[in-house]
């Protein structure tokens, strides 16, 4: 059976509007030429807009744990990947 539950216009609006913010601080942080700390702040700034991306446009924050959990799982091993990938550049002769 499908879920037929919408959610407000209002929520939308201000994810979208908090998304708008985001991008624009991260254009910002991109201007003010900040080195190493410009990119983890873009970092960290893209990781907060995916996070509002999935828990709302994509509904994940409405379903069940399960979903949640292969989430997690998944980004994790992806986590995983990169540390390790990048680990062996860093170290390399």
């Amino acid at each position: 059976m499908e879920n037929t539950n919408r959610l407000p216009y209002g929520l939308h609006v201000m994810v979208w509007s908090a998304l708008l913010v985001l991008t624009g601080l991260t254009v910002t942080a991109a201007g003010l030429h900040l080195g190493r700390a410009g990119i983890l702040a873009a970092i960290i700034i893209a990781t907060v807009k995916a996070t509002l991306v999935l828990l709302y446009f994509m509904r994940l924050r409405y379903e069940p744990p399960v979903f949640r959990i292969m989430l997690g799982l998944a980004v994790g091993i992806i986590l995983i990947i990169l540390l390790l990938t990048f680990s062996d550049v860093a170290f390399r002769a």
